[in-house]
């Protein structure tokens, strides 16, 4: 079934309604969810813990109907779109939607250098290449995230990832990460992010017994974390970036017909591809791309999908409507178009696309 992103009900709702409840005002939409929990107690620490696909649908098939996660849910939230790490993060750290912020994907193209690029390694596309010497995405799509505006008032704010110092690598030691700082005194924001299950199940699959041996861990770890930090004014904020389906991949060098159209290579996500079409050739392009793919994509102009806001609702970064391309094909079935065949025969699960699986995401809430 598709499912739209609901931009009222989104994971670009959650730092907005925390720079809210401390005293921010957001200039943005807020969750009204978690709006209501957080009036209801002065928490001492707000923490927001990112499990990297971890969807309501993968929770419903990985673990139990009476477990910690699944008694302690208070609802669900919408990804972006696209449902992918790239461009939800980014909302859940700024309050921004991607077309606001203008992190669409796991590859993007800036027109600014006319190439796509690999955004959170810096390289360029399909290489081990800088794409430049200075990190594009930051230069073109800076922006200022929930955490910096809290710094910058004078409130507290505090990373536990494994990007930020003291760079835990392990699931343990940013859930001690967090102990720690819900020790300091002081009111302030924690906001963490770990990779799992997202990296288990692109390999793996969804639903096997790697996935759920994983969750089983994941909620085991956050239930104890939740326990020692018990009648310390804490409010534990359980969330992913998008859900997860086990998908089939094809390569895209094996439709030449269709390579023979492009100005470039597609970039955002393998359920998600921005084309760049040749002058003359859209015609054939779209009759090629609908007789193969029409029973699992929805192949989009770039008018429309501004017209339907699939990006979201927000004033346009200066930059989106170049990035988008011509075309947009959005994945509605369960297939991954890969521009490779080493990426289409190596991942299983997948995220991205339209359907209420890799769009619903749950909103895990846990008073300490």
């Amino acid at each position: 079934m598709i499912k739209y992103p609901d931009y009222e009900n989104c994971i670009a709702g959650i730092p907005n309604s925390i720079l809210k409840n401390m005293g921010i005002e957001p200039g943005r939409r807020t969750s009204e969810l978690l709006d209501r929990y957080l009036a209801e107690k002065d928490y001492e620490n707000i923490v927001v813990i990112l499990l990297d696909g971890m969807g309501k649908n993968i929770i419903d098939a990985n673990l139990s109907g009476r477990g910690f996660f699944k008694s302690h849910m208070a609802g669900t939230l919408s990804s972006t779109f696209p449902p992918t790490t790239v461009a939800a993060t980014t909302s859940i750290l700024s309050g921004m939607e991607p077309c606001e912020h203008g992190w669409l994907g796991w590859d993007c193209y800036y027109p600014q250098i006319d190439k796509n690029v690999t955004v959170f390694l810096n390289k360029e596309t399909g290489t081990d290449e800088p794409a430049e010497a200075y990190n594009v995405p930051w230069r073109y799509c800076g922006y200022e995230g929930a955490a910096d505006r809290l710094v910058k008032s004078g409130r507290q704010a505090y990373m536990a990832t494994p990007f930020v110092e003291p760079f835990p690598d392990s699931f343990e030691k940013i859930v001690d990460r967090i102990e720690e700082l819900c020790g300091k005194p002081g009111r302030k924001y924690i906001y963490s992010y770990w990779n799992e299950p997202d990296h288990t199940m692109h390999e793996k699959g969804c639903f096997g017994e790697d996935a759920k041996s994983l969750l089983k861990k994941l909620e085991k770890q956050v239930r104890q974390l939740c326990m020692r930090l018990n009648n310390n004014r804490t409010l534990i904020i359980v969330t992913a970036d998008h859900g997860h389906i086990d998908t089939k991949g094809v390569a895209l060098t094996d439709y030449p017909k269709i390579c023979e159209c492009l100005l470039r290579l597609p970039s955002i996500e393998p359920r998600a591809l921005n084309f760049f079409i040749k002058p003359g050739m859209e015609e054939q392009f779209v009759n090629e791309f609908n007789r193969k793919f029409s029973d699992n994509f929805m192949l989009l102009t770039k008018e429309e999908v501004l017209k339907k806001k699939l990006f979201g609702e927000g004033r346009e970064h200066e930059a989106f409507r170049d990035m988008l391309g011509d075309y947009l094909a959005v994945a509605t079935g369960a297939l991954c178009i890969y521009n490779t065949r080493e990426e289409a025969d190596f991942f299983i699960g997948a995220h991205a696309g339209l359907t209420e699986e890799e769009m619903t995401i749950p909103l895990i809430l846990v008073e300490c």
